[in-house]
């Protein structure tokens, strides 16, 4: 057998290949080939394909590769046994320093109460198993609620532009916006489903995990949902930024592995799929218990893997500095073990080629319920864990003392006998009972058992309490309070109640914030360069440009309001303050008030029952209108994107019409809007004749004032418009000097003439006024007669009555002095 010796030498040349067969021979030489062999470690010997061996340590040389080749394709075999060996050694210390945390999440899981435990049998046989729901109800209900806000109907993602603002940048950041929700919601089939399931680990482990990746197999993005058991870290991790070595448990199935070694992804090994049950632990078999499910002879079709995200320093592959030498610097790379076959299937590079820090690429995204002490968080079942299982504890006692109540045990006399002893009594039977003392009392005494405790009733409602409380899913009874209490009231005693939830909820809105860009990165840099449908504002192949960092993505959800019953009240808050004091808010203060009212309230179609408020500032018009306005004794308004020659030349026609000529307020209005376009038009030729040094300040003055406060912008302005003076001053003096020219007075009209016009235009004026007042005064002196002949008519009407009345009145009187006289004298005939 021949045996090649490798040793390195300055000239790199390759090893001289032995034949020790034919240089020695005889005793001599088996001594000297095993004091060889036995000189050497198992390192040093590395077997050939043809039976030959090679000895010695290999020459170091920097070995060449594309820069997303997998590299355990290139390495040797006995450099990815020590990978595999380091590797799954830290792996198991890893898993094994997580014992403490995996058992405080298997206990939060049986207090879910989601499986009866129907075999207890302590304190009696068929004691109650029921689990109190508080822990459930709690984890429900927040997922529930953050499952609405995180993901709307309308798509989770908004954006935000950074730097200088204009409308090209504006439809760039719709155009990034409607592509990124129409990707999650329509393309990205697993989003919901994984954001629904994550939402309901994340208060029950304290802390779930997304991987925001490529996928080889679907051929497109993903957001893949990975439960905290299967994300495994060193102890003394703190955060994913900083981890040295994140392993991700997978468990893919055998078809899916053979899939991705087809198209290279992975290296061709030869598979040994199982069901998983080797790296099974408690928390999987407390899993499989609520779920109902075990493995089955069919489930042996899984392939359980290790992605590794590390630093390594490959050999052939170091890290070298400006002058190719080692800096000894390991290098993040991905690294796949099948667990089974104990094979690498994969070693790719994890960072950027064209960064020169060679800093890791991020892939996973931590959502934490409430920070812990360490890396993972803290959720429900560590903060009140303890409450749910004394609660527990509390209703099965309850539960146990009724039924010993209901159903009472107790002593009988051994002689009695009683037919059919084994089965129940029914309602309304009387069974024959033997009782040998003759007494059926003295031969039965039922042990004594008492009532469910009242206590312990009102300790298990302390309980409760004190756990939805700290969970912040008691009703928040906003409808109860007094009408007429002051603004923000309300929302003060909605605050005080649910300040665990937003602190929450601000967490999640981070966390889905760094997710958002993960997928942007992936979208720019994976997907084809076009859009799947016609766009706005431009050609569909623009989508890879949009993605060029100057669009800030961010969640929809708002981290300060976290429930719909939130947002509703503080639309109203809102609505009373606008409506308190709507001149202060402006024309569209109330519309818009009332618009967020309706967003709130989940209305489509808001434009439809709202009108919105006329423009403040009238838009541009024609001249023709504007002629018509300037007529009637208005005014009119000059924009800078109007044709200004084609408008003065309009107005100034006015001024040769004989009722203008007669109308000084009319001639005043024309000759000030003409103004109005004369200094435009001076604006735009001074930046056109502007200096280059002097018109890159005005500009950059006019991008700093979009990026800063309103004070600070109206500053600015004001610099750039004493800049742009300077030049259109002189310019403006010009243009009103020919447009006063353009005005003068006919020469062919006598100037004394145009005067004595005017004079008696202005007397015609003034007769007409006398006119019309003198002809108020007659109507007003004709009114007034006519009110004091009425007054006139009913005082001597009024006269005529009282005269009447005492008329009436005398001869009423002197008719009964009459009758009186008669009937004396008829008394004194008798």
């Amino acid at each position: 057998m021949a045996i090649e010796r490798m040793t390195p030498d300055p000239a790199n040349q390759m090893p001289e290949e032995v034949d020790m067969t034919t240089t020695q021979s005889g005793d001599g030489l088996e001594d000297d080939i095993i004091e060889v062999l036995e000189g050497l470690q198992e390192a040093d010997v590395e077997i050939q394909e043809d039976g030959s061996a090679l000895l010695g340590p290999a020459p170091e040389m920097q070995m060449t590769s594309e820069f997303g080749e997998n590299l355990a394709e290139m390495l040797s075999s006995s450099e990815l046994g020590r990978i595999y060996i380091d590797l799954v050694g830290s792996i198991e210390d890893d898993r094994s320093s997580r014992e403490d945390w995996e058992k405080t999440y298997t206990d939060g899981l049986k207090y879910l109460g989601m499986r009866f435990d129907e075999t207890r049998s302590e304190p009696f046989e068929g004691a109650s198993g029921v689990i109190h729901p508080l822990l459930g109800e709690a984890v429900t209900q927040f997922q529930a609620q953050a499952y609405k806000e995180l993901l709307p109907a309308g798509g989770p993602v908004k954006t935000q532009v950074v730097g200088a603002y204009d409308s090209t940048i504006e439809e760039q950041a719709q155009r990034v916006r409607e592509f990124m929700n129409y990707q999650i919601i329509h393309v990205m089939e697993e989003y919901d489903e994984d954001l629904d399931q994550m939402l309901f680990y994340l208060p029950l482990a304290g802390s779930a995990f997304k991987k925001v990746y490529y996928d080889e197999n679907l051929q497109r993005p993903v957001s893949k949902f990975i439960a905290p058991e299967d994300l495994i870290v060193p102890y003394y991790t703190t955060d994913l930024e900083s981890c040295p070595r994140i392993t991700h448990l997978i468990k893919m199935p055998e078809n899916d592995v053979k899939k991705l070694q087809a198209i290279g992804f992975y290296k061709r090994t030869e598979l040994e799929p199982g069901d998983g049950s080797d790296n099974y632990s408690s928390l999987d078999t407390e899993k499989e218990k609520l779920e109902g499910i075990e493995p089955t002879s069919e489930t042996d079709e899984v392939c359980v893997l290790y992605e590794v995200h590390c630093n390594l320093d490959l050999e052939g592959f170091e890290d070298v500095d400006e002058n190719g030498e080692e800096t000894g610097v390991k290098l993040p790379y991905i690294v796949t073990i099948d667990s089974t076959t104990e094979d690498i299937l994969s070693i790719r590079r994890n960072f950027k080629p064209e960064d020169p820090m060679k800093n890791k690429i991020e892939y996973f995204v931590h959502f934490k319920f409430l920070p812990g002490l360490g890396f993972y968080g803290f959720g429900l079942t560590h903060m009140i864990g303890g409450l749910s299982k004394a609660s527990t504890s509390i209703l099965r006692q309850l539960i146990d003392a009724g039924t010993l109540s209901n159903l009472p045990a107790g002593f009988k006399t051994r002689g009695i006998r009683i037919r059919n002893e084994d089965e129940p009594i029914q309602p309304g039977e009387f069974r024959d009972v033997d009782a040998p003392a003759g007494s059926l009392r003295d031969a039965i005494q039922p042990l004594p058992f008492k009532e469910p405790s009242g206590t312990l009733l009102s300790l298990l409602g302390l309980l409760v309490q004190s756990g939805q409380r700290f969970a912040s899913i008691a009703e928040i009874a906003v409808g109860e309070g007094n009408s007429q209490a002051p603004v923000g009231t309300t929302l003060a005693l909605m605050e005080k109640s649910t300040k665990v939830l937003s602190a929450i909820h601000k967490r999640l809105h981070n966390a889905q914030k760094k997710e958002f860009g993960l997928l942007s990165d992936i979208f720019a840099q994976s997907l084809p360069p076009t859009y799947p449908y016609l766009v706005s504002g431009g050609m569909n192949e623009i989508k890879q440009s949009d993605f060029d960092g100057r669009i800030d993505i961010y969640p929809v959800s708002n981290p300060d309001i976290f429930s719909t019953s939130q947002r509703i009240v503080m639309a109203q808050e809102m609505m009373q303050l606008v409506q308190s004091n709507p001149q202060i808010h402006g024309p569209g203060g109330v519309y818009e008030a009332y618009k967020r009212m309706y967003a709130s309230l989940g209305v489509d179609n808001i434009d439809q029952l709202l009108l919105p408020p006329p423009p403040t500032q009238p838009p541009p018009m024609e001249a023709g209108m504007e002629n018509s306005t300037l007529m009637m004794g208005g005014t009119a308004q000059a924009f800078p994107e109007q044709n200004h020659d084609a408008h003065i030349a309009a107005h100034v026609s006015l001024l040769s019409l004989q009722p203008v000529q007669t109308n000084a307020q009319v001639q005043a209005n024309i000759i000030s809007h003409c103004m109005q376009h004369l200094q435009m038009k001076a604006d735009i030729i001074a930046q056109q004749q502007m200096p280059p040094d002097a018109m890159q300040q005005f500009q950059q003055l006019q991008q700093q004032a979009q990026q800063v406060s309103p004070v600070e912008a109206q500053q600015l302005q004001a610099q750039a418009q004493n800049i742009l003076a300077q030049f259109s001053a002189p310019i403006m003096s010009e243009l009103v000097i020919q447009f006063s020219q353009q005005i003068g007075t006919p020469q062919e009209e006598d100037p004394l003439v145009t005067i004595r016009k005017q004079e008696l235009a202005l007397k015609g004026q003034q007769l007409n006024q006398e006119q019309q007042q003198f002809m108020q005064r007659e109507e007003q002196r004709a009114m007034d007669q006519m009110r004091q002949d009425q007054i006139d008519r009913e005082r001597i009407e009024a006269q005529r009555d009282i005269a009447e009345m005492k008329d009436d009145t005398t001869r009423d009187r002197l008719d009964q002095q009459k009758e009186l006289k008669l009937i004396d004298l008829g008394l004194k005939q008798l």
